[in-house]
């Protein structure tokens, strides 16, 4: 089983990749930083060639777009969220995903099954707005939608496309203060991708199963 993984090198991404790898799974993580994963900056379209070279036309068999930032916490509606901000937002989250999916596509129609898990939040639901942190809930608004949409177009050609929140996890991204530990997230997702099939492509999931309203 070949899985990719972006961001693989801290927090979730980083233990799904161990969980993969101890599970026998041929891993390709990836990291900005390069290190013992492949570079990759998934908001650089010239980035992608290195990864593509490192997978030498083998079959994906599982997609993980985890890669991504949160870089509005604490800003103030009366003189924050600075232009810049948003746009390096939208091009992590967004724009990213959907640079992985389209350099990727190749590989993953030579694998049998194959899959895509993009890493959205519950943040996105229009269900749960309580204001505040305004580009990373567009964001990831549009990670779900971007997600939804290629379920329905990668469905013909056999891709099946799920998004999930990952819970409200202690990394770095998440705090402290978060509700769940990584290991937990990590089993959770591995289940749900696990379970992702043509028959539930499409599907918006928290990391213990529970459907989360659009």
């Amino acid at each position: 089983m070949q899985v990719v993984i972006t961001g693989a090198n801290r927090g979730i991404g980083q233990a799904l990749d161990q969980r993969y790898r101890a599970r026998g799974a041929d891993v390709t993580g990836t990291s900005r930083k390069g290190g013992e994963f492949v570079t990759l900056d998934v908001t650089d379209p010239a980035s992608f060639s290195g990864l593509t070279r490192a997978l030498d036309s083998r079959p994906v068999d599982l997609l993980v777009c985890n890669a991504g930032v949160y870089l509005d916490k604490g800003e103030s509606l009366a003189d924050g969220y600075p232009a810049q901000m948003w746009a390096d937002t939208m091009a992590a989250n967004v724009t990213g995903v959907f640079l992985t999916v389209q350099n990727l596509l190749a590989n993953l129609q030579l694998a049998e099954a194959p899959k895509i898990a993009i890493l959205s939040s519950i943040m996105a639901s229009d269900e749960r707005a309580p204001g505040g942190s305004y580009i990373y809930r567009a964001s990831k608004a549009a990670t779900l939608n971007l997600g939804r949409n290629l379920a329905a177009d990668l469905r013909h050609i056999g891709i099946a496309v799920g998004i999930y929140h990952p819970g409200w996890v202690t990394t770095d991204m998440g705090g402290a203060a978060a509700d769940i530990g990584v290991d937990e997230s990590a089993d959770g997702l591995v289940a749900r991708f696990d379970a992702l099939s043509l028959e539930t492509t499409g599907c918006f999931l928290s990391y213990d199963g529970t459907p989360i309203a659009y």
